[in-house]
């Protein structure tokens, strides 16, 4: 149900409490205490035949004996019980409940039963659950604590949701310690209903919600996950916690391919692809909440080290550098300044070691001197005890000094008892505080991967400079005629990589050793033989491999020797002969290119080192389709091969675009074709730049989805496209964006009159800006509808298309509302692109189930009004504003 009701758990007016009590150490009366000493302005209804009164506030029996109008329901009763309670309060029409109850599906078949009935009785009736299983929720900004929490935190900007009843107790008491605030605390139980993705769709629509904290054991909903966090981490950053990471996943794999595409791993390339931060252990989640809470967003990973002792900065300087960092050098202008006050024997260098015996003023001097430089994002001041070195002092002097800074700092209070007091004081100005420099750290390292998430999310990805063509008729025959469950021959495999434009060597079966020595002669020497066998995926472990084969004699020797090897490795296998190609002496690199079908984030991606090296150094990466060529740069470049692909010594490197085009290929076919359930090819030789797949493994097996249903990111949507004519006889060619379309933006832009920009934008604007042109090009095509118009008739010389027109919906988490927007070139007004562009978005949303579609427009602008009104709009005016606000939908039967 997505966000229905949601705003009527988290900001509610009137609470039912069933199961409240007076009864010390039962949770009917700690969520009645916690509701009253948190200030509750609303109206509180406990709920509990066995009182009159509870707490001074008059009790009910029953959830039916409640007037109508209560907008969330907290029940703390024994779970059997919640069966009926949920069905009174559906007849009642309560907004949402919060189910504390344990005995759920954690239990066995029976509890697992009891949820299915609450969860049929809250679906029908439009009630949305939290819970079960759970501690309860905070919200702060509202005065609620609607939990069993032993204490309320203060009132802050971070969103913390969590499986765990246990972490969420955990992070209050850390909370409470280092005076950290929290706008939303979340226990989302067992999710029978309210999930992750809701929350984040929920939270990233919530100002007061600055960043978010997840505490994840498991997912339901995928591919809402991943639309909603891809969406919100735009604008706000997300860090998780995924706990269970285990081996089992990569068990059962047939390939190498499957082998090296474990659970955990495809958990890692989820969450970047989402742009969310990972991080390992509850201590990180603990110092994440606590800098992106306290802290603004460093601008890069330039960190300058501030400390009074060289054992504790070298520390520091160590940890950035097992992560893969380099130390920001200090610049001439920032040396000379400190050299002006520092003593003649400080490091001049960062670390910035000021000396055992540094005062308060001198660290305080050396900060200000490194928050004038342009060279640095981010300061680490480390204080070890000293005996002329005050803590208490220098935090209350750093606590003033940080009011001028303009990029985060972190302290690092190395002690015991005798630094209490000034951590304190710290942690009260809203410096984060760490015990040592490896947290300390690790911690700036998590912001700054999120400052890059942030950067590459941003970033417009290259066109192709060769357009791609596919055949998935002769994919789709071929894969119809593959044994279920089973490899393909690998004469199929090749035919299908082929259909989609993936490079594949040269190769032909021989069924005996005569044929295998006419073959030779004619395909020309040297050559590459391996056993053809179905049952035999490891040929080199079989000895099915044998290598420069430079005449007939080699040829025929190869061939009695694979044969008599593989019987002897694997007796009872299917023995189909040798296959044989051309041989690559001396290939300048072997990667591995492959796919596989996770059961949660269906196909993955896999790029990495490949040969016979391939699992000894586990050199790989994995991406989720659909893939571009960003993306597939950055698949790459998450290997160590790729430093190696450059080009090094007297070997060239690879042609990088065609191995970014074998990816995007490779992607399309596990979008198009949900029953490839892995796909290897292992090796790629890549030779004078070019790569070419020489063995190709697929794995077939019924999925029962359509395509596009199977993936966790909807791709682009091809079925949209169509052709139009305009008034004036031009051919048009409409099509849903794409994120290499921002070009194409920035050229429409440039030719739009001050008065059509003001009109689209309601202001003045002189160019589109990156973030606009990524969130113009780089949308959720599962969220949101945008169409473009192209010129299909412009000059055949010209290298880019000509974009004339472009129309969008933004639809809300749901799906049932959205809002539109329509920009056409001021050359091509009033020839019926807008109108077509427009119409065609209402048509695809009508078909999704959008109920109602609005638009705002300003009073002049006649055009809009005017295509609105064509369209089928009723407009209504936006109260004190020269604005009106369109409607379609509602009533009307079309929408």
């Amino acid at each position: 149900m997505g966000q229905y009701n949601l705003n009527r758990i988290f900001n509610p007016r009137h609470v039912a409490v069933v199961g409240a009590g007076e009864k010390a150490g039962s949770i009917g009366n700690a969520l009645m205490r916690n509701l009253i000493d948190g200030g509750f302005p609303g109206t509180l209804l406990p709920v509990n035949p066995r009182y009159k009164t509870i707490h001074g506030h008059t009790s009910v029996g029953s959830v039916s004996a409640l007037e109508t109008g209560v907008d969330l329901a907290i029940i703390a009763t024994p779970i059997h019980s919640v069966v009926d309670i949920v069905s009174e309060c559906v007849e009642k029409k309560v907004g949402g409940a919060v189910v504390i109850s344990a005995g759920g599906k954690e239990t066995g078949e029976q509890g697992r039963e009891i949820e299915e009935r609450i969860q049929r009785i809250a679906y029908a009736g439009g009630l949305r659950i939290i819970g079960p299983n759970c501690l309860g929720i905070i919200r702060t900004g509202a005065n609620l604590n609607a939990s069993f929490a032993s204490e309320m935190p203060v009132t802050g900007n971070l969103a913390f949701v969590s499986q765990s009843g246990a972490i969420c107790t955990a992070i209050l008491d850390l909370a409470l310690k280092e005076r950290i605030g929290f706008s939303h605390f979340v226990s989302i139980g067992s999710m029978l209903d309210v999930d992750f993705g809701d929350t984040i769709d929920y939270l990233g629509n919530d100002s007061s919600a600055k960043s978010i904290l997840l505490y994840i054991e498991s997912l339901t909903n995928f591919r809402k996950f991943m639309s909603a966090a891809r969406s919100v981490s735009r604008v706000k950053p997300i860090i998780v916690l995924k706990s269970g990471r285990s081996p089992d996943g990569s068990k059962a794999a047939a390939s190498h391919t499957g082998a090296m595409a474990g659970e955990d791993a495809v958990y890692d390339a989820a969450f970047k692809r989402a742009g969310i931060v990972r991080v390992d252990t509850i201590e990180e989640l603990f110092d994440c909440a606590e800098l992106m809470a306290k802290q603004p967003r460093p601008s890069g990973s330039r960190l300058a080290i501030l400390t009074n002792g060289g054992g504790p900065g070298v520390m520091a300087a160590d940890t950035f550098a097992r992560y893969g960092q380099k130390l920001a050098p200090l610049d001439p202008e920032t040396l000379q300044a400190l050299d002006a006050f520092l003593p003649p024997f400080w490091s001049r260098g960062n670390p910035i070691d000021i000396l055992g015996d540094a005062s308060a003023e001198r660290f305080c001097r050396a900060l200000e001197v490194c928050f004038n430089s342009k060279n640095l994002d981010g300061m680490l001041v480390i204080l070890a005890p000293q005996a002329l070195t005050d803590p208490i002092s220098l935090a209350e002097r750093l606590a003033a000094v940080m009011k001028a800074r303009r990029y985060p700092v972190v302290a690092c209070w190395m002690g015991g008892k005798s630094i209490g007091k000034a951590v304190e004081i710290l942690n009260e100005a809203g410096i984060p505080t760490y015990d040592t420099p490896e947290r300390a750290v690790r911690a700036f390292l998590y912001m700054v991967e999120h400052a890059r998430n942030l950067e590459m999310i941003l970033e417009i990805p290259p066109k192709m400079t060769r357009d791609l063509v596919f055949n998935p008729e002769k994919a789709r025959k071929l894969l119809s005629e593959a044994p279920v469950g089973e490899f393909m021959p690998e004469s199929d495999s090749r035919e299908l990589l082929m259909a989609y434009g993936l490079p594949v060597i040269r190769t032909e079966i021989a069924k005996t050793g005569a044929l295998a020595s006419s073959i030779g002669r004619e395909m020309g020497y040297p050559l590459v033989m391996k056993i053809h066998s179905p049952d035999i995926p490891h040929k080199t472990d079989a000895g099915g491999v044998r290598l420069d084969l430079r005449c007939d004699a080699d040829v025929c020797e190869a061939y009695n020797q694979i044969i008599s090897s593989a019987r002897e490795y694997k007796p009872d296998a299917r023995m189909e002969g040798v296959t044989i190609q051309p041989y690559f002496s001396n290939p300048d690199f072997e990667i591995l290119m492959g796919g596989k079908r996770d059961p949660s984030f269906g196909p993955v991606i896999l790029f990495g080192m490949g040969g016979i090296f391939t699992e000894v150094l586990k050199d790989r990466a994995l991406g989720l389709p659909p893939m571009n060529r960003l993306l597939a740069r950055r698949l790459m470049q998450e290997t160590k091969a790729y430093a190696l692909l450059q080009g090094y010594r007297n070997r060239p490197a690879a042609d990088m675009e065609r191995l970014e085009e074998m990816i995007v290929r490779l992607s399309q076919l596990l979008i198009d074709f949900p029953e490839i359930a892995e796909l290897d090819m292992n090796p790629v030789l890549i030779k004078d730049g070019n790569p070419v797949a020489v063995d190709a493994r697929i794995l077939v097996s019924p999925i029962g989805v359509p395509s596009s249903l199977h993936l966790v990111i909807g791709p682009y949507p091809e079925e949209e496209e169509s052709h139009m004519v305009g008034v004036d006889g031009r051919r048009i060619f409409i099509r849903p964006v794409k994120p290499e379309d921002a070009p194409l933006f920035t050229a429409l832009f440039k030719t739009l009159s001050p008065t059509t920009i003001y009109h689209r934008f309601f202001g003045s604007l002189k160019e589109l800006n990156p973030e606009m042109l990524a969130r113009f090009t780089q949308i959720d095509y599962d969220r949101e509808i945008a169409l473009v118009a192209l010129d299909e008739d412009m000059d055949e010389d010209s290298e880019t298309d000509s974009m004339l027109g472009v129309a969008r919906i933004i639809g809300d988490p749901d799906g049932k509302t959205g809002e539109f927007a329509v920009l056409v070139g001021d050359a091509w007004q009033g020839r019926g692109i807008g109108s077509n562009l427009l119409k065609k978005c209402l048509s695809i949303a009508e078909k999704r189930g959008f109920k109602t579609v609005h638009g705002i427009v300003l009073n002049e602008n006649r055009n809009m009004l005017a295509l609105g009104k064509k369209l089928g709009f009723e407009a209504k005016r936006d109260a004190g504003d020269n604005r009106l606000v369109i409607h379609f939908g509602g009533n009307n039967p079309s929408c």
